[in-house]
């Protein structure tokens, strides 16, 4: 019987025929799964953009719809690449954060800029997500010898970060400060049916600083 050093060496060299399985089935069942959320989140960032307060957020919404696309596109390569159908696999953990930007917009005020806050955070947990997902979808591409397959995944890979990037950056250049004015001259009036109000100096994030 191998040792368990030599069943780790031979899993990452390739040479262990059943993990290389095992991983194959784990990559396809992960391809599909960020595949269902890309095309949830090409329908959800739409709505996003809509219900924006501000240009800027609107467009950097509008923006990441078109970059999701090509992602999207970029999947269905991958998908022909090894082989098999494009498929989606749906999951629980996607459909609970666009939930949960749906919920920013249902309760918070039409044209203010808490609302851009909140929309901006909700983008942000998605993109951590996908950053998440892509990463792992990567590694495995690797030990898979994936080649093609690792070069579309580490480009969309890049892009998520760059839009988590951007993100931070429109949060710390004028929503969080904004936000906080517009609470201190209108204490509560950003919350549809949320009666309690900040203390001065809270932070209205909720949850530390935007784009941590």
């Amino acid at each position: 019987m191998a040792s368990l050093g030599e069943r780790i060496a031979s899993f990452f060299s390739g040479n262990d025929s059943t993990a290389d399985e095992g991983l194959r089935d784990l990559f396809i069942t992960n391809l599909k799964s960020v595949y269902y959320a890309e095309k949830r989140t090409v329908d959800a960032l739409a709505d996003q953009a809509e219900a924006s307060t501000t240009d800027e957020v609107g467009h950097a919404f509008a923006h990441h719809e078109e970059v999701s696309r090509t992602q999207v596109e970029r999947l269905e390569e991958i998908f022909r690449i090894i082989g098999i159908r494009a498929e989606e696999h749906r999951s629980t953990a996607i459909d609970g954060l666009i939930h949960d930007a749906q919920w920013v917009i249902d309760n918070t005020e039409p044209g203010s800029l808490t609302r851009d806050a909140g929309l901006i955070i909700a983008a942000q947990a998605i993109e951590h997500y996908e950053i998440a997902i892509y990463g792992s979808l990567l590694t495995l591409a690797h030990v898979l010898d994936f080649t093609q397959s690792a070069e579309l995944l580490a480009m969309t890979l890049e892009e998520e970060k760059e839009t988590d990037r951007k993100l931070t950056i429109l949060a710390e250049s004028f929503i969080n400060k904004g936000s906080k004015e517009e609470e201190e001259h209108h204490p509560g009036s950003h919350h549809a049916g949320i009666h309690s109000t900040p203390s001065a100096g809270t932070n209205v994030t909720l949850g530390g600083p935007l784009g941590v």
